[in-house]
């Protein structure tokens, strides 16, 4: 199984955060497409092309997407991710790990937290992707 990991990229500690993700992601045994690591980052204008094409077709290519949801609000490339997955059937998973949900739906949306599943911790995650993997075996 392949998991994307979607998430803000523009500052190295949410990078860390991701590849965090990533790094558990392989323990337990899944393989990843993590953008900023697979794809590479915008630096300037031909970057659009080839980094877009790339994450497109890993979309395509995956089992499972996880979006981290943290911030004030969720970013524009998480949510266009997290929505076209979902629209071609992927199974995905929101992570919202800085204040709780009931908190922060005007962060997130209503759309995203009433359509996809919302994990609250790093644990949480764990165990949702656990389940996934013993119903694919």
């Amino acid at each position: 199984m392949k998991v994307y990991i979607a998430g803000p990229l523009c500052e190295e500690e949410n990078r860390k955060f991701l590849e965090n993700i990533d790094r558990i992601c392989k323990e337990m045994g899944f393989e990843t497409f993590l953008p900023h690591r697979d794809a590479g980052l915008y630096r300037n204008q031909e970057d659009i092309e080839r980094i877009s094409q790339r994450d497109v077709e890993e979309l395509h290519q995956c089992d499972l997407l996880i979006g981290v949801l943290n911030g004030i609000c969720v970013g524009a490339g998480t949510a266009w991710e997290m929505g076209y997955a979902q629209a071609i059937g992927k199974k995905v998973i929101g992570l919202k790990t800085d204040r709780k949900l009931t908190e922060s739906i005007s962060d997130i949306s209503v759309i995203i937290a009433g359509s996809v599943k919302i994990v609250e911790s790093i644990e949480e995650l764990r165990k949702e992707l656990e389940k996934i993997k013993a119903s694919e075996d």
